[in-house]
């Protein structure tokens, strides 16, 4: 392993943790609708608190843009917290400072205190050498258990790895082992399957990936982009007209490197975006110029699901179709379970990461059958597109 753990971590009772975590979940009329984010770092909250260390969360919410936003303060969060954790944990209305100091001189050998919005301060995201001190001047350890933020250099995800013992909490070692057996170093052969509207959200993404798998599968809207380029006329299909030299220019990258690019051999056409709107299979050849293909077909889901049967490492961004509506959701939902199939049967590590992603695997029932559904989107994104990563980064460094 290329970082330090919480294995590595010995005798800490009495000592002051700063734990980077993510605690940016979903909160509608004050309440969070969705804790899988406080789930997740739960682990590593507990076992530091076990051992006895004085447990401090440092964390942001929203983008106050460095400056005290009443609506996005964590204290909204701090029910859900202790629900989660079955603990009582202590809050501090700042991250740094006296009113932090205070509420860290009196904590007691394994209490818990999340400390307030790091983004209201403006020194945060700049990653600024005074802030950063004062945040480290709060604890004698730091351990970052957010990979979500890993992308961002900032002062609590990057800078106090630089004046700390720095460690990876436990869904960050998660987190990296997973992205290790996906594209790091993979068992072979490696199907990438990558959905979703656009081409232009993904183009980095994509000339990574065919340098680096066997087959890549191309759905939703993106993959209407790649057949207009090769000529085949896509009707009133969302389609990125002005991106087929693009299109061109990632087939000619995948032909270069012996990476197989599958796209839909037939499609569920509408003429008209809603649930279960009039729609037909046709071959990609033949859709009707009035009508829009919105979800891929039976025959491609075959030739899909062929790819994931032969395949020893998966590695997933975004759904095949329009999985919102049904019936436009069946190519994602059936390709969704062949996958977690083979991973229940030993045969396939898969790995898929992205909001609409986590959405769809769950739509589908399998999330928890994967071998490993990242929560992280723009870290995970980034990770897919073989971008460096400072937050981790720093942490193989410590090593």
């Amino acid at each position: 392993m290329t970082f330090k753990t919480l294995d590595n971590l010995t005798d800490i009772a009495g000592k002051r943790v700063l734990v980077r975590v993510d605690l940016n979940v979903p909160v509608k009329d004050g309440k969070v609708t969705d804790a899988t984010r406080i789930e997740r770092v739960a682990p590593t909250i507990r076992e530091l608190s076990e051992k006895g260390a004085k447990v401090i969360l440092l964390a942001h919410f929203g983008r106050p843009k460095g400056e005290v936003v009443a609506d996005m303060s964590l204290e909204q969060i701090l029910p859900a917290v202790n629900d989660v954790l079955g603990a009582k944990v202590q809050f501090a209305a700042d991250c740094i400072g006296e009113k932090a100091a205070a509420a860290i001189a009196a904590m007691q050998n394994g209490d818990i205190l999340l400390l307030e919005n790091t983004r209201f301060h403006k020194g945060e995201e700049k990653n600024n050498p005074d802030f950063t001190a004062a945040l480290a001047a709060n604890g004698d350890i730091y351990v970052n258990d957010a990979f979500s933020a890993a992308h961002r250099a900032h002062a609590s995800t990057e800078g106090l790895a630089h004046l700390l013992p720095a460690y990876a909490g436990r869904t960050m070692q998660a987190e990296l082992e997973a992205l290790e057996k996906g594209l790091g170093n993979p068992a072979r052969p490696v199907v990438a399957i990558v959905g979703g509207a656009k081409v232009s959200t993904k183009i980095d993404l994509l000339m990574n990936l065919v340098k680096k798998v066997d087959a890549l599968v191309i759905g939703g809207g993106m993959a209407n982009t790649f057949l207009a380029a090769r000529g085949t006329n896509v009707g009133k299909s969302l389609c990125e007209h002005d991106l087929a030299d693009t299109a061109k220019q990632i087939m000619i990258e995948a032909a270069t490197a012996t990476c197989a690019i599958v796209l839909p051999e037939d499609g569920v056409v509408a003429r008209e975006f809603k649930a279960n709107a009039e729609n037909e299979v046709v071959d990609v050849n033949g859709i009707p110029a009035d009508a829009m293909m919105l979800d891929v077909g039976p025959k491609t889901v075959e030739a899909v699901n062929g790819w994931i049967s032969r395949a020893a490492t998966l590695v997933w961004n975004g759904p095949l179709g329009a999985f919102e509506i049904a019936p436009f959701d069946a190519a994602t939902v059936s390709a969704a379970r062949h996958a977690a199939a083979e991973t229940k049967a030993g045969k396939l590590v898969s790995v898929a990461g992205g909001g609409d992603t986590v959405a769809a695997l769950n739509h589908a029932g399998v999330a928890d059958d994967f071998t490993y559904v990242s929560t992280a989107g723009g870290a995970f994104l980034e990770w897919m597109e073989g971008k460096p990563l400072p937050g981790v980064d720093i942490l193989k460094q410590q090593k």
